[in-house]
Parts: C-alpha cells; sequence; structure tokens
C-alpha cells in the first residue's frame, strides 16, 4: 500500500514523499550551509538531473534502472509522479512551472534525477511549421510563458513568417521570440541616379522718382522708390538715370534666366534587412541655444549644431526569394535658401527647400523604379506704386514697378536593386586603370595629360602591344 508523507520545514517548500511496498520512511530536509535538521534519507542535488520539457496535459513514460522504493515530488501543482511498477513511472504536466522528481532506491540511493519544465503544448505549432514550411529547420520550445525559436532558414522573409504564423497560434498573453539565423544572408547593390533640372525666371521693371516740383510759392516732393519684396531689388545701385527741371527719375530694369542641373549617381550594398544611408552634400552651423559659464554671468557663447543638406538616400532591402525583392526608399534632395531665413544677434541662419520621396515596392533583381513626376511650378508677381497715378494709362507706369518670378522644379529619381554575387578579382577594375602620363614633348607642344594608345580608324603597332584595361582617357 502506497502512504504520503507531508513534510513542512522552514527552509523548504512542500516536499511529497511516495513510499512503496507498504513501508514509509520520515523523511526531513537540510538547511543552506548544508547541516541535517533530523535523522532522514539523504537529499542529493540537481548537478546530474536530466532535463525534461513537458507540455500542459501531456505525460511521458521513465523507465528505472532498479526498484524504486521513494519518489520525491517538489511541486505536485506543476508535474505529478505516478509509479505503476517497480521500475517504471508516469511524469504529467500540471500547470505551466518548474519542479523536479527524484527517484530513490531501498537503501536511499538516488536512482534518478529528472529537472521538469512544464510549457504549454507546442506540437500543434510544430506540426503547423512542418507543413507551412516544410523547408525550414525551426525549433520550437517553450519559454516561461511565452514561446522560443530557433534553427534556421533560407531568408529573412520565412524568419518572418515564422514569427508571424507562431504569434498567431501562440494567441494574446504569449510572447514569441525569435532566434531564428538565416542562412548565407544576400546582399543587395543599389544603383540609384538622382537627376533634378530647376529653371528661374525673374524679372523687374520700374521707375524711382526723386525731386521738387515748384509753381510759385508752392512746392512738391516726389518720391518714388521700387521695393521690388519678391525678389529684394536684385539690381539695386543700377540703372539708366535722367533729370528734367529738379526730378530725377532711374530706369531699374533686369531679366534673369537661369538653369540649375543636380545629379548624384551613387551605388551602394547593404546586408538583407539592414540599411545603408547616402549624402552628397554638406552641413551648416545653427544655433542650438546659449550657454552661460558660469549661470547668469554675462560670459556666454553659442551653441552650434550642424545640420546636413544636399542629395541624401537611405534604402533598407529585404531578400524574399530568389530573384525578388522588398525595398524601402527614402530620397531627399534639400539646397540653402534665402527664403524664410532668420537673422538673430547679426547672425543669418538660412532654410532649407526640401524634396522628398519615400515608398516601398517588391522588384525584382535588375529591375527599375522610377519616381518621377515631382515637379513644382511656383509664380509670383507683385505690382507696387502710388495709387490712383499707377493705374493712369501710359503715364502710369512712371509711379508703378513690377516683381515677377517664375520658378520650375523637376525631380526623378531612379532606383536599380541587385542581388550580390560573387565576383573574381580579374575581373575588377579601376579608374585608373591603363592611365600614363604623357611626354614630355606631348604634354608641352600638345597640351595632352595623358599617353594616347591608338587613333580611332589608324592601326597603330603600339596599340597592340598594350595589355590591360583601360580607365578615363582625357583628350
Amino acid at each position: 500500500m502506497t502512504k504520503a508523507t507531508l513534510i513542512r520545514t522552514a527552509t523548504s517548500a512542500a516536499l511529497i514523499v511516495m513510499t512503496l511496498l507498504g513501508r514509509s520512511t520520515p523523511v526531513t530536509a537540510a538547511d543552506p550551509v548544508g547541516r541535517e535538521l533530523g535523522s532522514a534519507v539523504q537529499i542529493y542535488g540537481d548537478k546530474a538531473a536530466q532535463f525534461i520539457p513537458l507540455g500542459v496535459s501531456k505525460s511521458i513514460v521513465i523507465d528505472l534502472p532498479g526498484d524504486v522504493k521513494d519518489v520525491l515530488v517538489a511541486d505536485p501543482l506543476v508535474a505529478n509522479a505516478v509509479v505503476r511498477t517497480a521500475r517504471r513511472a508516469y511524469i504529467i504536466g500540471v500547470k505551466v512551472g518548474q519542479t523536479n522528481i527524484y527517484f530513490f532506491d531501498a537503501d536511499g540511493k538516488q536512482l534518478m534525477a529528472l529537472d521538469i519544465a512544464v510549457t504549454r503544448d507546442l506540437n500543434g505549432i510544430r506540426a503547423m511549421f512542418k507543413r507551412a514550411m516544410p523547408g525550414a529547420e525551426i525549433v520550437v520550445e517553450g519559454l516561461a510563458d511565452g514561446i522560443m525559436l530557433t534553427g534556421s532558414v533560407a531568408s529573412p522573409a520565412e524568419s518572418q513568417q515564422a514569427y508571424d504564423l507562431a504569434s498567431r497560434l501562440a494567441g494574446d498573453g504569449n510572447k514569441v521570440v525569435n532566434g531564428i539565423t538565416v542562412r548565407g544572408r544576400d546582399q543587395v547593390m543599389l544603383k540609384v541616379t538622382v537627376a533634378e533640372v530647376r529653371r528661374d525666371i525673374i524679372k523687374q521693371l520700374g521707375i524711382d522718382l526723386n525731386g521738387t516740383l515748384t509753381a510759385g510759392q508752392a512746392s512738391s516732393v516726389i518720391t518714388n522708390v521700387n521695393p521690388f519684396p519678391i525678389n529684394q531689388a536684385l539690381v539695386a545701385g543700377n540703372g539708366i538715370t535722367a533729370s528734367y527741371r529738379g526730378v530725377t527719375a532711374t530706369l531699374r530694369a533686369m531679366e534673369r534666366a537661369g538653369v540649375v542641373r543636380t545629379l548624384a549617381e551613387p551605388t551602394l550594398t547593404a546586408i538583407s534587412g539592414e540599411s545603408a544611408t547616402f549624402l552628397a552634400g554638406g552641413e551648416f552651423p545653427v544655433i542650438a541655444g546659449v550657454s552661460c559659464n558660469p549661470p547668469g554671468s554675462n560670459q556666454c557663447q553659442a551653441n552650434v549644431e550642424f545640420k546636413k543638406f544636399g542629395v541624401g538616400l537611405n534604402f533598407t532591402p529585404v531578400v524574399l526569394s530568389e530573384g525578388r525583392i522588398s525595398l524601402k526608399v527614402l530620397t531627399e534632395v534639400s539646397e540653402l535658401s534665402t527664403e524664410g531665413a532668420i537673422v538673430t544677434a547679426g547672425i543669418t541662419i538660412p532654410s532649407l527647400t526640401v524634396r522628398r520621396a519615400d515608398t516601398t515596392v517588391e522588384i525584382p533583381s535588375g529591375g527599375s523604379l522610377a519616381m518621377a513626376g515631382m515637379i513644382q511650378d511656383q509664380t509670383k508677381q507683385q505690382l507696387n506704386g502710388i495709387p490712383g497715378l499707377m493705374n493712369l494709362p501710359v503715364l502710369g507706369s512712371l509711379f508703378k514697378s513690377r516683381d515677377y518670378t517664375n520658378r520650375q522644379t523637376e525631380l526623378m529619381v531612379l532606383v536599380t536593386p541587385y542581388i550580390v554575387r560573387a565576383v573574381a578579382q580579374k575581373d575588377l577594375s579601376k579608374p585608373d586603370d591603363g592611365y600614363a602620363d604623357a611626354s614630355d614633348p606631348a604634354a608641352t607642344l600638345l597640351g595632352r595629360f595623358n599617353r594616347l594608345y591608338g587613333t580611332p580608324g589608324q592601326d597603330n603597332p603600339r596599340e597592340k602591344s598594350y595589355r590591360g584595361n583601360v580607365g578615363f582617357i582625357l583628350d
């Protein structure tokens, strides 16, 4: 007949000792420094304990190396042990947690020690992985109240798919830790062309009047200065001046047309799933507060920060499958501008004009993404003059000014990703391959910077003897 004895001590939790073959043995525990609290069988440590993961409401069969006499379960609320024969026991998971179980023979010798970790049943998740991702090597393990995914997959997309699938099957309140490694992570090379063309047209026309008209005892002063508020008097100090009877008139007229072209062709390479950035431009200082030392004194100095501007690029590629790439691209073209600039303490802080594009697409390796149609057309026109007089036919032009500007901008970005493959060293070339300095007579008399290896359309014997790659040739 099997008996159970519950023992409570000041230094240990409740212990259940099950004795077999109709005899009970009293057991006590040892204190933290190893002294026995009473005469009893020795309590063994768990250094040689076998770790066994077990699902809730699942059981395993344990075959013992000898006849069992006593069974000790540290926490029967987590797992329970049922002895059916002298050398076979069943371990049953009750709830999520950890406990340990010891088996002893009739002489008190430890037969086996088990370290039990009861987790939720994960066999359903493992079966789903085998059906949904048969080529992946994913190991599913319980981790406290969550799930731990380990193993390896072929691509980051499969890793994300496994994480999403485990999160859905685990349900709310269960955390999923993704420890899956990607075998042979691909690298993506991105060739980018950023092209921007801006055309500006500025027109200014006005007459400055300055003088005094006298009629008998009466006199009047005429003053009319063109403000040109849009373009801030780009022709100040220049013009045609004429005088008549004390009145001076200055004709100020200007027309400007300009084209600005911006081109950048960066090439970047990044590991699948990682980000890469590129900036072709510069940084300008911005005042970010004032610091005084000591505080409250007049010995203060401005704190300066630097802001970036130019052609910037940020991209994050993810290789989905063979030849397919998910690409997140953020490109930006910015430049310094006087519009919206701030003047403080005699220091002018410029503003930035920014064109930015942000998108995520899926394209094949070698395919191109074109972000075009980013066109901006801005027109400003303003008339200033003396009320009433500026509306006179013909003569009204003497009392008004016109300030006009038209700005057209078009930005286009071409992006071409490639999955990087290994290349032989002999297939690599440099810009200076094949370059050689011109001889002194050629440099002095012909103005050449490099040596030429033949002329198109002619059979040059020196060209036949030359071996090697040719880089940039300057004429």
